[in-house]
């Protein structure tokens, strides 16, 4: 039947079914309904992954007093208009007094400058302690045959993400330099960390774009077990961030930077193109702290081994990866390179954030607001 499709592929649903929904039809659905739904349906959705007592009032100072916008009311407001792109915050005010009048309390009124000073006093540390949570309960449902060989994988990549026009952001965040002045957004580089098995966001650093990301990556170290096997792009790959890695006892699978030369002819053979070499420390480049720099081994001994792509009808293209993982009887060739093909699901991720949630443009107009909404 399904042979049919070639030759009547007007006719393949009614021939064949209708085609299983993908994963991004999914996402969008289930997104669709948490745009929908009322302030009281948003809670009960993510009761089972936000903490709720951690949104209870404080003894003290912000969000102590009995207040409309409480803590949790301005939290989950907060929330429904990061889900729903476009959505001004005199509808969040209309949500909430939706809200009250179920609740049978007294409604605020229509005008959102209350809604906008309770959802900027909405802490960063308990928004950063509310994301660690549903984080680890989301990696708590990996099953073990998604680990790759019984070992966690962290994925580390970088990308744009566009905000409004204001002084504000301009300052902190510049437009890229090759656009001309009031030509241009500024733009917020994002560096963040992945579980590579569930897809969870474990942690994120925002910077200005021209600050370049390899010198962003030892800001994740600390976040990092021993015994995990972090997966990158060439552009954080250096002698610098695989001791560092190393010396927290997390190993490494980078593609090995356009800037360093290798010769396959030296260090000791493991297989065709695949060899154990020595790398020797280079002289601390800008940007390192020189006592931390120095604390680094001054040789190191890593794997480098090339891959080859061959696909009939294409050029073939290869890839030179370096790793600190050297058994080749656990960890083969053919074992690297599917490891390092699977980094191309950070680019999902990152698609789930940017388009299926509607991040690709964040909206608030202060570089402090705006990482509350990142958050």
């Amino acid at each position: 039947m399904q042979k049919l499709e070639r030759f009547l592929p007007g006719f393949n649903h009614v021939l064949c079914g209708k085609p299983p929904k993908t994963a991004f039809t999914q996402y969008r659905e289930k997104l669709l309904k948490l745009r929908q739904s009322t302030l009281s349906e948003l809670s009960s959705i993510f009761e089972g992954l936000i903490p709720l007592d951690k949104l209870s009032p404080n003894a003290r100072g912000a969000h102590s007093r009995t207040r409309v916008y409480s803590r949790s009311v301005s939290f989950f407001g907060f929330l429904h208009q990061v889900l729903s792109p476009g959505m001004p915050c005199r509808e969040v005010v209309r949500k909430v007094q939706s809200f009250c009048s179920e609740k049978n309390l007294p409604l605020p009124d229509s005008d959102k400058a209350a809604y906008c000073r309770a959802r900027g006093k909405l802490d960063d540390k308990l928004l950063d302690k509310i994301h660690t949570h549903i984080s680890e309960k989301v990696q708590q449902r990996v099953m073990q045959n998604q680990r790759w060989k019984d070992r966690d994988v962290k994925v580390i990549d970088g990308t744009g993400i566009t905000l409004p026009d204001t002084v504000e952001n301009q300052k902190e965040f510049p437009q890229p330099s090759r656009q001309l002045p009031g030509c241009g957004f500024p733009v917020m580089k994002v560096v963040a960390c992945f579980c590579l098995a569930s897809g969870a966001l474990l942690k994120w650093v925002e910077t200005e774009l021209k600050r370049h990301e390899s010198r962003i990556i030892v800001k994740f170290i600390e976040h990092f077990r021993p015994g995990d096997v972090v997966l990158t792009d060439r552009g954080f790959s250096s002698y610098g961030n695989l001791a560092a890695l190393w010396i927290k006892g997390v190993d490494a699978v980078m593609r090995v930077h356009q800037a360093r030369k290798l010769d396959y002819r030296k260090g000791k053979v493991l297989g065709p193109m695949d060899r154990l070499v020595q790398w020797e420390k280079p002289a601390c480049p800008k940007g390192w702290d020189v006592d931390h720099w120095a604390s680094l081994p001054a040789t190191m001994m890593l794997r480098i081994v090339r891959i080859r792509i061959e696909v009939k009808g294409f050029r073939v293209r290869q890839y030179d990866l370096v790793t600190t993982l050297l058994e080749e009887q656990i960890y083969s060739a053919d074992d690297l390179a599917e490891l390092y093909f699977r980094r191309w699901a950070v680019e999902l991720f990152f698609r789930h954030i940017k388009t299926t949630m509607g991040m690709e443009m964040l909206r608030c107009k202060t570089p402090k607001m705006v990482r509350k909404e990142l958050r």
